[in-house]
């Protein structure tokens, strides 16, 4: 139980863990890459505002650019960009690579700019066809961002080459991660000892509380077989008498709450001797003594039991879950109802099932079923010598038998559902 409990606890941790360093890694890496990219964005702008063949024509003899430069000299650059950085005397900005194709009226292209020589005049020609062809002013194309300016007398296309912009990033995301990771695998191993630590406090008060159960039970059992001598020898002395009555009935009762209280300590502590069962030839005997009790309540009973139901086992145990799932269902049945018990083999498990018509147990109740001294109908007090250990036994049983136990209700019906493995055929 306590085994299940640290898992939760450290499955919870390493869930919480695992969202808060992903939305931190997205958060970083998306915020790093909108930056970066407004930024290369307003460089490749303002690169493009600041262009000009007369500029440009000055700094080249004219057969490097054509002989028909002179038809496309028109305008001049514009140095006055409102609500725009100008990033030209930043280091960013002149160590980046721009390449600039001018396309004129007429469709004709040509390479102005292609300092870096990483890519062809021919691949940028290429390229600029491409982004000619598009409608979009800005994009991105492989590697490199582009924007489009219409000059007047001829368009303009820039490229800025965003390789070491995206490795960067890509390094970042890269060692942000690795790093994470060991961070997450350092958290794990201390969120196991973290979950240890808090579990260790409630394994060890559960460990005290089972012995002290054990123990109260033993001590219990003395006195109890010492009234209920002492009780039976005044009875013969003074005959029937309304108050030795009442403590020879109350005797019986706390001589049955010691008998489920002993019972549920062995489950808990003991490991039965497991063995080969006839599971459906148990359940068939067990169900006998119950036929009488059964229609001496007015309900009708129904049985349904597979043939060689086979499982590995305690004997003694299955008998007792058997016998509390039918006890409970006559206790909890309306007058005139129905019991339909079923065994049958499903999916390599033997499943049990005990139906019966009563109310509905709501689905706050239906968790607690399974604890300790937990009783749906609180009024009754135990006057039926039931205290609300029987299915907490039960689930000990199931527990043991590495099976599951359960409830479910529907339609007016309370059906318990007691599944454990079936045994290997070698």
């Amino acid at each position: 139980m306590f085994k299940k409990t640290r898992i939760k606890i450290v499955a919870s941790i390493m869930t919480i863990l695992i969202v808060v360093f992903a939305a931190i890694l997205a958060l970083i890496y998306g915020s790093s890459y909108y930056e970066t990219m407004k930024r290369n964005r307003e460089m490749l702008e303002t690169h493009a505002e600041f262009f000009s063949l007369e500029i440009l024509s000055s700094d080249y003899k004219e057969n490097e650019l054509g002989p028909d430069i002179g038809n496309l000299v028109k305008g001049e650059p514009k140095y006055d960009l409102p609500g725009k950085k100008d990033f030209r005397n930043k280091a960013e900005y002149k160590l980046s690579a721009f390449y600039s194709v001018v396309v004129s009226e007429d469709g004709s292209m040509m390479v102005t700019e292609n300092g870096n020589e990483v890519y062809t005049n021919e691949e940028l020609l290429e390229l600029a066809r491409e982004v000619d062809a598009e409608t979009d002013r800005r994009g991105t194309t492989g590697s490199l961002m582009y924007y489009k300016a219409d000059k007047g007398s001829y368009t303009l296309i820039v490229f800025l080459d965003n390789r070491i912009t995206r490795n960067g990033i890509s390094s970042l995301l890269k060692y942000t991660a690795f790093g994470g990771l060991i961070a997450i695998i350092i958290f794990f191993f201390l969120s196991i000892r973290l979950a240890k630590m808090i579990v260790r406090p409630l394994e060890e008060n559960h460990r005290k509380q089972k012995q002290f159960i054990s123990d109260a039970g033993h001590e219990l059992k003395t006195p109890i077989s010492v009234v209920s001598a002492n009780a039976d020898l005044l009875a013969r002395e003074i005959g029937e008498n309304q108050w030795l009555s009442n403590i020879q009935y109350e005797n019986e009762r706390m001589g049955s709450l010691v008998t489920q209280l002993l019972d549920l300590a062995r489950m808990e502590h003991v490991t039965p001797q497991m063995e080969t069962v006839n599971f459906s030839h148990l359940v068939s005997g067990e169900t006998l003594p119950f036929e009488s009790v059964i229609y001496e309540n007015g309900l009708i009973f129904h049985c349904e039991i597979q043939e060689k139901t086979m499982v590995h086992g305690n004997s003694m145990q299955l008998k007792q879950i058997t016998a509390i799932l039918l006890d409970n269902a006559v206790k909890h049945s309306d007058p005139g109802g129905e019991i339909l018990l079923t065994l049958k083999k499903e999916h390599g498990h033997a499943v049990l099932s005990v139906i019966n018509d009563g109310d509905e147990i709501p689905e706050e109740q239906q968790k607690h079923l399974f604890d300790r001294f937990y009783r749906v109908d609180e009024a009754r007090n135990g006057e039926d010598k039931h205290y609300g250990l029987g299915l907490a036994i039960a689930k000990a049983i199931a527990v043991g038998h590495n099976g599951k136990i359960r409830v479910k209700c529907r339609d007016g019906k309370v059906e318990f559902i007691f599944r454990l493995p079936l045994e290997k055929i070698k």
